[in-house]
């Protein structure tokens, strides 16, 4: 739609609700279209009553060889013509309307909607490359996230292989803010007094890698009855994806590459010497994907084992050490740096 911005009817950065006007073009031109149109439409109807009536006179006159057959099929196409006239008058005169309906923009949706582009008296165009104001629904928020290939793969095997188990019918998804809060409800508490998380749901997943990327992406929905998710805003996903039996997690600075290419760890081994004096251990483990700040053991230890979190480096396996606990972290109970025995 073309024309001159007249008027403005929105506060920028307010809510607005669908079918709200938000700007108005000069209707000016629009409604003399309209009127236009409408009259042709009303010329095209009485051009259709008078050649109507034309055509039942010669009716009643050919059967008193008063007209000609010829004059008579002349009069019946003319009669089609007018009717097919009288089609496009209508059609034209609902272009016009809608034309004259198009000079109030209304929003589209309901939202908050920003900064407006341009002031009363500015033209706009139909095709112009820039909108007139934009309207973000934060309602319901769309999160983008993107799951590498490799644990993609190594979820599936998992799953398989049953060393994984699916977690329910439905994929749900957590955030972790950019200041690493939890994204929760500001106005719904628990029983216990804690706030309650919010959680999405997995709409679909990507059918094809990113070739730059090596990623798949993963598209979920959460609700924002706070408006704290913010379009363009970064977060952290957890997906619920499947649930792993007697999972064994560790601290990711426990495990070490080795020249294997695959990862190991040091646990201590109670000795004989004594109460507190540990053998230092070396295991080959294997690492099936981060947890948080921890990974998921596949293979290589078992719940109870004592497991060297810090220091490692000046372990050698099979040595005798006294080991100190560690300083208990939430899913996390591990001994500290082994102590070299002389």
């Amino acid at each position: 739609m073309d024309g001159i911005i007249v008027e403005r009817l929105f506060e920028e950065g307010a809510d607005v609700a669908k079918g709200q006007v938000l700007y108005r073009i000069d209707p000016a031109v629009h409604k003399a279209a309209y009127a236009m149109a409408k009259a042709s439409l009303a010329e095209a109807q009485a051009n259709v009553a008078a050649i109507a009536l034309l055509e039942t006179r010669q009716r009643l006159l050919i059967s008193q060889h008063a007209v000609s057959s010829q004059e008579l099929d002349n009069t019946i196409s003319q009669h089609g013509q007018a009717t097919a006239r009288v089609a496009k008058a209508q059609a034209e005169l609902e272009a016009a309307a809608i034309n004259l309906a198009y000079t109030e923009i209304k929003a589209p949706v309901a939202g908050r909607i920003g900064a407006s582009s341009v002031t009363v008296g500015a033209l706009v165009t139909a095709n112009q490359p820039s909108a007139l104001a934009v309207i973000q629904q934060t309602d319901r928020v769309y999160v983008d996230i993107a799951q590498s290939s490799t644990d993609t793969i190594r979820l599936r095997r998992a799953m398989a292989q049953g060393r994984m188990a699916p977690e329910g019918s439905a994929t749900k998804v957590r955030l972790t803010l950019e200041d690493g809060s939890p994204y929760t409800a500001i106005t719904r508490t628990k029983a216990d007094g804690e706030q309650e998380w919010i959680q999405g749901d997995l709409l679909f997943s990507e059918i094809s890698v990113g070739q730059s990327t090596g990623s798949i992406l993963l598209r979920a929905v959460f609700s924002n009855p706070d408006r704290l998710l913010l379009p363009g805003m970064y977060v952290k996903a957890t997906i619920e994806e499947g649930v792993v039996g007697n999972a064994v997690l560790i601290p990711q600075g426990a495990a070490f590459a080795n020249n294997a290419g695959g990862h190991s760890a040091y646990v201590l081994r109670r000795d004989a010497a004594g109460d507190g004096v540990f053998r230092v251990e070396r295991r080959d483990i294997r690492l099936e994907r981060a947890s948080g700040n921890r990974w998921v053991v596949g293979s290589g230890l078992n719940a109870g084992d004592i497991l060297v979190v810090e220091g490692f480096q000046k372990a050698t396996p099979g040595e005798l050490v006294k080991g100190t606990p560690a300083q208990r972290v939430p899913a996390e109970a591990v001994a500290r740096a082994p102590e070299r025995k002389d």
